[in-house]
């Protein structure tokens, strides 16, 4: 069974047929028509954008029986021994796998002989950068003064990594990557010479996922056709082959955070959980619509066809522009950041759930969020002494070791009684003791229950039970130099160190206020304008 892949069989056998690299082939069309080309050519480029091909058609322009020329005939006996791979004087040497000076000074030794069959030798030299230090120096010479029987051609994907010195002696020409349009073309011919129907959005997606590789593009299309087998070429078997079956579910996902739905955000987030989706490619495809959305917002009209661009002109009505620039750029951060998610799946989910967070119109602890019962913000960390039940439903979203320097003024009720003796005792050994934060933190939310020369036990408010870890509690044993336990009880009875640090602070705020408010320049102030000082814009430096 003999099969030609799509990529060796569609492969441009000309200049006229080389797409998406007009400044390419004109310049090398007009070396070749003028007598003047370099004898040294670097033809630099990503992957699968005609590199090797453009090398070809050049050497069969140089070798064609009829004369040198742009035109080859492609008839004659040397243009067909170069498209069958099987012409001598063309060789094309693999860097990546002969990088030693050796291989390089076996080529050079058989540089001075004349070409065999043709009229020039063509050294095609793939992957060039690829050579090791030693090569490229044995190299220099004869490329600065080849033979004139000779031509050198350097293909690369990374020509940052070419000595300059090897730069300084080629003709550099880049190939760009091809616009998708170009692409799509492409495979729209190759489905109708090869007798395939297909539908517009699969032929996009396929020209899509190439990334502006003419040869990833016709591989994928291999693929497709032996996944449909006999069949039509469908987008949505297409998408499911690319492993973008979510696409419908992510744009459901972008509709509910525009419309503040949390239960069909929750439902299409779900929907993708269930789905054997590669989440980096959905945050990728998030990116691409939210651009499309953009350019649409910006100009009217949508720069993505097919159902890509029926989606954003969809969408751009229902999201605030300046949402969409936010979330393209948490997409894309997100993106980033994948690998260090603890899972894929987990990273897209926070994506999306950021960009409910941030949405235009979200008011914090307003009820929104239909059957998720979520509010549209995380809710805001307490900044008074509350009952436990408050407590308990806000430390999980604002703990609070995460903000010890953001203690609050307690409430009038918690400076109607004084701490004892012994908590201020207790608050004061904490103080003085060596401890991390974490571990100081929890103790500062304890309060002395019964201490001897062997045992210190504490107690903790139960909405605050949250603090208590193994090895914070490990540090407080290292620290004191006993057993400690740590018992939960419902209500303290006396002063925690956190609470007197509060009322410290508040006192030290009003004290603030009072030398502010009798401060020669304020009295001046408010005696001439009126001028009020809000006591709650005060805050301590230190």
């Amino acid at each position: 069974m003999s099969y030609m892949a799509l990529a060796r069989r569609y492969r441009p056998r000309s200049f006229d047929e080389v797409l998406g690299q007009p400044s390419v082939v004109r310049a090398l069309r007009n070396a070749l028509d003028g007598d003047s080309l370099h004898p040294a050519l670097l033809l630099s480029g990503t992957r699968g954008v005609g590199k090797t091909t453009l090398a070809r058609i050049l050497a069969k322009a140089l070798n064609c029986e009829t004369g040198v020329g742009s035109n080859p005939c492609g008839e004659c006996g040397a243009c067909r021994e170069i498209d069958e791979g099987r012409f001598v004087d063309l060789l094309e040497i693999d860097a990546a796998s002969r990088t030693k000076v050796e291989d390089t000074r076996a080529m050079l030794d058989n540089v001075q002989y004349a070409p065999v069959r043709g009229r020039y030798k063509i050294y095609l030299i793939d992957e060039v950068h690829m050579l090791s230090g030693h090569s490229f120096n044995a190299l220099l010479k004869t490329l600065e003064e080849p033979p004139d029987h000779v031509k050198f051609v350097l293909a690369t994907t990374d020509p940052q990594k070419l000595p300059v010195t090897v730069l300084s002696r080629c003709l550099q020409l880049h190939l760009r990557a091809l616009p998708e349009a170009t692409v799509v073309s492409l495979l729209d011919k190759v489905l109708e010479a090869e007798g395939r129907e297909s539908e517009p959005d699969a032929v996009a997606l396929l020209a899509e996922a190439a990334d502006g590789s003419m040869r990833d593009a016709l591989s994928l299309l291999d693929q497709a056709v032996a996944h449909a087998g006999g069949g039509k070429l469908e987008g949505q078997a297409i998408g499911e082959m690319l492993g973008l079956g979510g696409q419908k579910a992510l744009v459901q996902s972008l509709q509910a955070i525009a419309a503040g739905d949390g239960a069909a955000l929750r439902a299409a987030l779900q929907e993708l959980a269930e789905m054997a989706v590669d989440h980096g490619a959905l945050l990728d495809d998030l990116a691409s619509l939210l651009q499309a959305v953009a350019f649409t917002q910006a100009f009217g009209q949508s720069a993505a066809e097919g159902a890509r661009g029926q989606e954003a002109t969809a969408l751009a009505p229902k999201l605030a522009t300046a949402d969409v620039q936010v979330f393209y750029d948490m997409a894309v951060h997100a993106r980033r950041d994948l690998a260090w998610a603890p899972s894929a799946r987990i990273g897209f989910e926070m994506a999306l759930l950021r960009m409910w967070c941030f949405r235009a119109g979200a008011v914090e602890g307003a009820p929104e969020g239909g059957a998720t019962g979520q509010s549209s913000e995380p809710a805001a960390a307490p900044t008074t002494a509350a009952p436990a039940a408050s407590a308990a439903s806000t430390t999980e979203s604002a703990p609070i070791e995460a903000a010890p320097e953001a203690l609050a003024t307690p409430s009038p009720a918690d400076l109607d009684d004084a701490p004892s003796a012994a908590a201020r005792a207790w608050h004061e050994r904490i103080e003085a003791a060596t401890l991390e934060a974490y571990a100081r933190e929890l103790a500062r939310n304890c309060v002395v229950g019964f201490e001897d020369d062997d045992e210190l036990v504490l107690q903790l408010a139960e909405d605050m039970q949250h603090l208590l870890r193994d090895e914070r509690l490990a540090r407080l044993r290292e620290a004191f130099g006993k057993a400690v336990r740590i018992d939960c009880v419902r209500q303290l009875g006396d002063w925690t160190p956190t609470r007197i640090l509060r009322a410290e602070r508040a006192r030290a705020l009003d004290a603030a206020g009072e030398r502010l408010e009798a401060s020669p320049v304020f009295r001046a102030l408010n005696a001439r304008l009126g001028a009020e000082l809000p006591r709650e814009d005060i805050r301590l430096l230190h």
